[in-house]
């Protein structure tokens, strides 16, 4: 065969689709130098916290990094995934990533495809894994932001992310990005199996189970971030879909952060309601998490539990997010699949 290449000509990687997997942030350990870091990497985001440097960045560093570091630091430990040392985000990020590799395997693509995952806060960095990619010949990449709904805090802040890297590159690969999922119908059925399931698992019946979906300030959603809409559509969508009436599955927001106003209703105080009017048997599940982390595996399933039979409740589960079961592959293998049209 006829080489196209000049005589003496270096070794080029050439040819591949990148694609990138990614989700919000893990810190490198529950010790107060690895939170700090990690914390003051997220909270100085401006697409986090919207407010002026100047008013917001002594209160940062002068009062939340004092304080905040150990007391996330102890939420972690309890979640850690100690065997790997990691958190669980990363652990299940991973595997989605590898499953994912697998499954693309299997089909006769026009390209070859590398994936790989990173993290918006924390390691791996974004930059650390396109710099990889594209090392390996990857010349057009397709960036998978693992929010369902969109929000300026975690969509975006993820394609700004990848858009600050790419400035820096004198050979920039072609770029996509997975858009919002919130109401996409693999997502949905993803969402009404792994329930459906879970639910029967379960040894009682709950009389009502709670959606709680990540918070933003009210601001944000005055503003315009779509981010409330989106939520309450996928709440009525999983619910049209296991044929459920009225308002058994509730739509409710967690994980506040500030003194604002947040958009309502609040989780916490919604589970030490419903305790108090009677309700004995209750289950949550978080369709805004792509996979199981700090904020479902002890903020939900840890603190709101203790709410709820502390004021009556007696039975409460936490359901899981989809994690990297094999409903949550089928998506994400569709959801791949669907952006890669064209390039492969």
């Amino acid at each position: 065969m006829t080489s196209h290449w000049p005589e003496n000509h270096p070794p080029v990687a050439f040819g591949k689709i990148g694609i990138l997997v990614v989700n919000l942030g893990t810190p490198d350990g529950t010790d107060y130098a690895s939170m700090r870091r990690y914390l003051k990497e997220f909270l100085s985001d401006q697409r986090v916290i919207e407010e002026p440097k100047w008013k917001w960045w002594p209160i940062l560093n002068g009062i939340i990094l004092q304080t905040r570091p150990q007391k996330s630091g102890k939420a972690y430990d309890a979640i850690w995934n100690h065997e790997k040392n990691e958190g669980p985000l990363l652990t299940i990020t991973r595997s989605q990533s590898e499953l994912l590799t697998n499954r693309l395997a299997s089909k006769q693509l026009k390209r070859p495809v590398e994936v790989s995952y990173a993290m918006r806060y924390g390691n791996p960095s974004i930059r650390s894994r396109i710099e990889e990619l594209a090392a390996k010949g990857c010349e057009r990449l397709l960036v998978l932001p693992m929010y369902p709904q969109y929000a300026a805090a975690t969509t975006a802040t993820v394609n700004d992310a990848v858009f600050e890297v790419l400035k820096s590159m004198r050979w920039q690969p072609a770029l996509r990005t997975l858009p919002p999922y919130y109401d996409h119908p693999a997502y949905i059925d993803a969402m009404a199996v792994s329930m459906k399931s879970q639910i029967e698992a379960l040894d009682f019946e709950p009389e009502l189970i709670l959606a709680s979906y990540h918070g933003i300030p009210q601001r944000y959603f005055d503003n315009g971030d779509p981010y409330h809409c989106h939520c309450h559509k996928t709440t009525r969508l999983v619910r049209e879909k296991l044929g459920w009436q009225g308002d058994y599955l509730r739509t409710t927001f967690q994980s506040l952060f500030g003194p604002e106003e947040w958009i309502k209703p609040y989780t916490d105080a919604t589970v030490k309601e419903l305790a108090e009017s009677g309700v004995k048997r209750l289950a949550i599940v978080n369709p805004g998490f792509s996979a199981d982390c700090l904020e479902t595996l002890e903020e939900i399933d840890v603190e709101n539990r203790e709410i709820f039979i502390e004021h009556g409740g007696e039975q409460f589960a936490h359901i899981r997010c989809l994690n990297d079961s094999d409903e949550s592959m089928d998506m994400l293998e569709a959801l791949t699949m669907n952006e890669l049209q064209g390039w492969i």
